[in-house]
Order: C-alpha cells, then sequence, then structure tokens
C-alpha cells in the first residue's frame, strides 16, 4: 500500500499507512509477548503515577474554568477526573484483560468439502480501529490493552479538555512496546485535532472500523461523515419498569443504585415506569430518597397528582438521556404499557423489569429489543468490566457484527482457510466428484 509518485501523502494517511503495516505484524507475535506488553504497562502506570494525575490536574484546571462558565457540564467534568483509586482501577482492568485466553487462531469450525480438501473457519483480528472518544481518558488503557490482546492496531483520538493526560497514558504504551525486540510500535497512534479526525474517516484504504465512544451528537456526526464502517452507541436512554409483582425494597435499590451510583453513566437509568397497582406504595418513598440525594424529578399527569414537588415531563423528557441528576416518572398501567412506552422512547441500550412473576419478567426479557435486558438487577451492570470480558471499548446498540459492551470479541473476525492437495472447481462442476461437505469435530 505504498503511496504512488502522484499522490502526496498527508502526516495523517503516513500514521495510518505505518499503523495498518504494523497491525500484520502484531497479529503475528506470540500471545506471550502481547501478554508481556500489558504487564509492562501495568508497572509503568503505578511507576508514572504521579505524572498522570499531574497530568489530569493540568486538564482539569482548565475544564474547571469552562464549567464555571456552563461550556461544559457537571457530568462531563466528571468524567474527565482521574484519582489515585482511577489508576488502581486501569491496572486492574489492563490486568482483567491480559488475564482472558488468546481470543485469536481460534478454530470456529471444520468441514470436509473432500478428500484432503478441508475448510477451517478461525478468528482473526479486524485490522486497525478508529477510536474517537470525549473526555474519559481512562478509555486508553482499557482500548489500547483490548487492541493488543486481540492483535489489533489504534489510531486514537482523544478530547482536547484531556489531551495531557492522554498523552502521558500513550507515552506509557509506547514505552511497554519499545521493551520488547520486535513489537511494532506504530500499532498505537494518538491523533490531536479535529482536522485529524475528519480526514481519518475517509481513510476506508487503512482503516477498517471506527469506534465512536462518546455523545449522541458525536457519533451521530461520525457516521454521517465516515465512509468506514462505524460500530457505536448514540444514547444511552435506560428504562426501569416496576411491576405490580414486585418486591418494592428490591425495587428500591435497583432504582437508586441504577441513578445514583453514577449518574453521567451511560447505563445510569433515566426513565422509571411504575405500575399504578404499587404506585401510591412506592414512588412516595422512592422520589423523597432520589431528592434527598440531589436527583431531581420529573413527572406525568398521574405522577405529579400522587407526590407533591415535582416538575412535570415533557416529551422532551421521555426522549432525553440526562447523564445527571434527573430522572422523569411515568405511571403505567400494565407490562404492555411499559413496553409500548420503551419500544417508542427507548435507545436499545438497556432496560430493567423488576418483578417477582417470571411470566411478566419473561415477556419483558423476551419482547424488549435491547442490547441489555435484566430482571431485578441494577441498569449499572451493563458493562464490560462487570460481565468478566476485562474492559470494553463501549457500548453498541445496532446489532451488527458486536452488540452490548465490546470487549475482546467484539475486536475479532474470522476467515476461511482451505487446505487442499491440488483440487480444481472444473472437476466438480463436471460431475467427475462430488462434495462431501461433512462437519469435522473441533478440539477445543
Amino acid at each position: 500500500m505504498t503511496p504512488t509518485l502522484i499522490e502526496q501523502e498527508s502526516e495523517i494517511v503516513g500514521i495510518a499507512r505505518r499503523a495498518r503495516q504494523a497491525a500484520r505484524w502484531l497479529a503475528s507475535l506470540p500471545y506471550e509477548v502481547r501478554c508481556e506488553a500489558l504487564a509492562i504497562a501495568m508497572a509503568l502506570m503505578e511507576e508514572r503515577k504521579q505524572e498522570i494525575l499531574e497530568a489530569n490536574e493540568t486538564d482539569c484546571a482548565i475544564a474547571e474554568a469552562k464549567l464555571a462558565k456552563g461550556e461544559i457540564s457537571s457530568a462531563f467534568f466528571q468524567r474527565l477526573q482521574t484519582s489515585e483509586a482511577g489508576i488502581g482501577h486501569m491496572i486492574r482492568q489492563v490486568r482483567d484483560v491480559a488475564a482472558l485466553p488468546d481470543p485469536l487462531d481460534k478454530l470456529i469450525s471444520l468441514t470436509e468439502l473432500d478428500d484432503n480438501l478441508i475448510l477451517e473457519k478461525i478468528t482473526c483480528p479486524i485490522g486497525l480501529l478508529g477510536i474517537i472518544f470525549e473526555s474519559r481518558p481512562d478509555i486508553i488503557p482499557q482500548v489500547v490493552a483490548l487492541a493488543i490482546k486481540s492483535g489489533n492496531a489504534l489510531l486514537l483520538k482523544g478530547g482536547t479538555e484531556a489531551r495531557q493526560t492522554n498523552e502521558v497514558l500513550v507515552s506509557i504504551w509506547h514505552e511497554s512496546m519499545a521493551r520488547l525486540n520486535g513489537f511494532p510500535c506504530d500499532a498505537i497512534n494518538l491523533l490531536h485535532t479535529r482536522e485529524d479526525v475528519q480526514e481519518m474517516l475517509h481513510l476506508d484504504r487503512y482503516i477498517d472500523l471506527i469506534i465512536p465512544r462518546g455523545s449522541r451528537d458525536l457519533v451521530r456526526d461520525v457516521a454521517r461523515h465516515s465512509t468506514i464502517p462505524v460500530l457505536g452507541h448514540g444514547e444511552g436512554i435506560c428504562h426501569i419498569y416496576v411491576d405490580q409483582a414486585a418486591d418494592l425494597q428490591k425495587a428500591w435499590n435497583i432504582v437508586f443504585d441504577s441513578k445514583t451510583q453514577y449518574p453521567a453513566a451511560c447505563n445510569s437509568v433515566e426513565t422509571l415506569l411504575v405500575h399504578e397497582a404499587v404506585a401510591p406504595d412506592f414512588l412516595p418513598e422512592m422520589c423523597e430518597s432520589l431528592r434527598c440525594a440531589g436527583v431531581e424529578v420529573r413527572g406525568c399527569a398521574r405522577s405529579i397528582a400522587l407526590l407533591a414537588d415535582i416538575t412535570p415531563a415533557t416529551e422532551v423528557d421521555w426522549e432525553t438521556e440526562y447523564s445527571g441528576l434527573v430522572i422523569s416518572v411515568k405511571i403505567v398501567r400494565n407490562c404492555a404499557d411499559a413496553l409500548d412506552h420503551i419500544e417508542r422512547y427507548g435507545s436499545r441500550h438497556t432496560e430493567c423489569i423488576v418483578t417477582e412473576d417470571q411470566d411478566a419478567a419473561n415477556e419483558f426479557l423476551q419482547r424488549v429489543d435491547a442490547a441489555g435486558v435484566f430482571q431485578n438487577a441494577s441498569t449499572r451492570f451493563a458493562d464490560g468490566y462487570r460481565y468478566g470480558f476485562g474492559a470494553e471499548l463501549g457500548i453498541s446498540t445496532g446489532k451488527l457484527h458486536a452488540r452490548g459492551p465490546v470487549g475482546l470479541e467484539g475486536l475479532i473476525t474470522y476467515k476461511y482457510r482451505l487446505i487442499g492437495n491440488g483440487q480444481i472447481v472444473a472437476t466438480y462442476t463436471s460431475g467427475t466428484r462430488k462434495f462431501k461437505h461433512r462437519s469435522l469435530s473441533v478440539v477445543r
């Protein structure tokens, strides 16, 4: 893929071309070498912890001034911040990825087409990934660990608000790779400007997949302008439906955790749907607890008639991802009413029913179209780390290739390898030979 003399290779094209070459080398590296790169990076994150914190303080000082002017939201600012505990969590996520089995060169299926003509379906990396993300610097160790483990190269573009932190974190991975002889250091690259992104979105000659991670507007903008396939979710409008057969104490715990544990997350609950039979017993105490935790409650007309001092909900509220301490509440007649509301306003991210009636639960679990459908569990469990994936690149609400938290499995594809002994198609089209198409056992 060397450019011709006529082509004028820009800096971004050069980076992408070298990254694609590095991806081929990375895919062929032994499992032990890929794991060693992760081990070195973990040690370096601990060793350079103070450097990460100082860089993050610089980023946060600039962002704090923007927050005071109302240029960014408190949720956005919260996602930017890290701490010693946050760095410890980054290291644990890399460690968990390192402990996962090798996803590459796994035999998925084996078919005997004919004597001495064997078709293998085998896992392999996607290739070169472009990752565009906002605010959260902890995305870098997650994404890089998953990419190296799965043999994929990266072009990373973080938000300018986290530039100092991102540069330190990427330099740690570069140092890790440089300590290993033969490791393709061009596999991990950090881009800086909006112009870089605009050019990157059209490099379908080199980049195999774009993954935007951030606001709905970011994801939609990337999808609109990219000539490369895009994997991402637009927003997380998550619902909890409290059924008439719910254990109300369970429901209280689940709703409170889903809204207040980390309200800036995309898997935080935004709308609470409550069956009319339990609303009088459940909603007053639930909403008072939420208000005491700083949550603004907005409700439908029936909720307002039941509760005091809540803001009327509008049509906009039902279709809004608050990413903060706000929740909308609606009283529904039954499960079917709740399902209709979710179908109309849901973002296909994560939906939950709280009930002890298994028939109602089964109906909800089967009929809801979302990447995650839960019974009696907080929506905050919708996370690659909590699913045991080690880390995640984000949540996909689409239905092609990957759905839900995108971990190692979402970063691999497959190819067919045909092992023959001089066979040609003409002998089969003439009827001289016939295909067997016999499935063979795959030894796991």
